[in-house]
């Protein structure tokens, strides 16, 4: 069988790995990461034209993944199981941190009556691994798992400020910032800007630019040794909290938060 032609994405990592480089994995992952919200259910087509791969190969791929318990097929379509949550708990399982934060935001949560969360950064998304809500919490889509664009929500602009500035020049000269709302900041002189000013002010506010309607404040969380590893936020809808008391009523509580929890993270 002729060798498959490596996309320029997965010859550039090869390249980076050398030989220790194994392409059916990768390919495996992309195939699992071409479902998502808006595409629960995919065609063997669908999936081949979203991972940029041959037929032949995305069905040897659903095949496997099928057979592993990672897929179901109905007639012509493909969609995940609840077993690739497999994958995502060993992550949480094994990282202090999620355990750590879970029932410290859960508490918070239950105190200020809003969401609350922790996110990590994942090149330009950050991915939430922890997140509470009280009972009564008005649907906002933030779970465990959940991404959201790095450059355009409060958690994301703490843990980018946290890089070294040329890793931040890098990911800006590589983005381009969509226009989610009517308030979303897509200028990169000015996201670098308001990046550049969360070191200042140890803390950022974001409205409604990743979200209408949506308003979040999020902190670093660090290590003892001073390093960032995550954020810590407080979402709330925009009729429900005003900007100075997202200010003054939650930044104090998530500061305080981020402290009490540093001296457990190593």
């Amino acid at each position: 069988m002729p060798r498959i032609r490596r996309s320029q994405a997965e010859q550039k990592l090869a390249d980076a790995s050398g030989p220790e480089f194994l392409e059916a994995l990768a390919r495996g992952l992309r195939v699992v990461e071409a479902f998502g919200r808006d595409r629960r259910w995919l065609t063997l087509s669908d999936v081949a034209r979203l991972v940029d791969l041959p037929r032949a190969s995305v069905r040897r791929i659903l095949a496997t993944l099928v057979t592993l318990g990672y897929a179901e097929v109905d007639d012509r379509l493909f969609r995940l199981t609840p077993r690739v949550l497999a994958l995502a708990g060993a992550y949480l399982s094994s990282n202090a941190v999620s355990d750590i934060v879970q029932p410290a935001l859960e508490r918070l949560s239950d105190e200020i009556g809003e969401a609350c969360s922790a996110a990590v950064l994942d090149g330009m998304e950050v991915v939430m691994i922890a997140h509470a809500s009280p009972n009564r919490m008005l649907p906002v889509s933030a779970q465990v798992g959940f991404r959201l664009p790095a450059l355009s929500s409060s958690l994301g602009r703490v843990l980018l400020a946290a890089l070294p500035d040329k890793q931040v020049d890098s990911l800006l000269a590589r983005a381009k910032p969509p226009k989610l709302t009517a308030a979303t900041v897509t200028d990169k002189a000015d996201l670098r800007r308001a990046i550049m000013k969360v070191r200042t002010d140890g803390f950022s506010l974001v409205d409604q630019e990743a979200e209408p309607g949506f308003r979040s404040i999020s902190v670093p969380l660090k290590r003892r040794d001073g390093r960032t590893i995550a954020a810590l936020n407080v979402g709330v809808h925009t009729e429900r909290v005003a900007l100075d008391a997202m200010r003054k009523a939650f930044l104090p509580r998530l500061q305080a938060l981020a402290e009490a929890l540093s001296p457990q993270l190593i």
